[in-house]
């Protein structure tokens, strides 16, 4: 049977924490590694007086443009591409500037993708989809499928809900 896939793609497609510790690691001459932030956001654990220059990151024209991708992720979205139908979906009205970048990361790293499954939204509650695999459990409180929880740093204390940590447990999940 055909599932409809909604995949979030920042901290599930893109390493956007990646980018981001690169970032304030060069601008702040600290070594801040994704170990160090288990239950927390990198604004969260960064001093008060930085907060501000990580808020402002995403908020870059080319932020998104030349973001890490997820390990994994290209070798088992073809697949889930040509089992399922998949949309990626991505909260893009937080961050209004990054419409372009994000299209254009998305051509690059997975042309294939068609642009009718490329959705930029804010409420994810609209989606109508069997699953939703995304990092922010918030996502999940109005969706009406069944919502997967891509462990990141920030989410680590989160209970409640259903887990995968890794491309290889969304291969197992929907490829066997």
């Amino acid at each position: 049977m055909k599932l409809r896939i909604a995949i979030d793609m920042d901290e599930v497609l893109a390493d956007t924490l990646a980018k981001e510790l690169t970032l304030y690691n060069r601008d702040h001459g600290t070594n801040v590694r994704k170990e160090d932030l288990a239950g927390f956001s990198l604004y969260e654990k960064v001093r008060e007086d930085h907060r501000e220059t990580v808020q402002g990151y995403p908020n870059t024209k080319d932020f998104f443009r030349d973001i890490p991708v997820m390990e994994g992720s290209r070798e088992v979205l073809p697949e889930l591409v040509k089992r399922h139908e998949v949309f990626i979906t991505t909260a893009a009205m937080d961050h209004p500037t990054s419409f372009t970048a994000k299209y254009e990361w998305l051509k690059e790293h997975f042309p294939y993708l068609p642009d009718s499954h490329i959705v930029f939204c804010g409420d994810k509650g609209i989606l109508a989809a069997d699953f939703l695999i995304d990092d922010n459990a918030y996502n999940f409180r109005r969706f009406i499928g069944k919502g997967l929880l891509y462990s990141a740093p920030h989410n680590a204390l989160k209970t409640g809900f259903e887990r995968v940590d890794s491309w290889s447990q969304i291969a197992e999940r929907f490829l066997v």
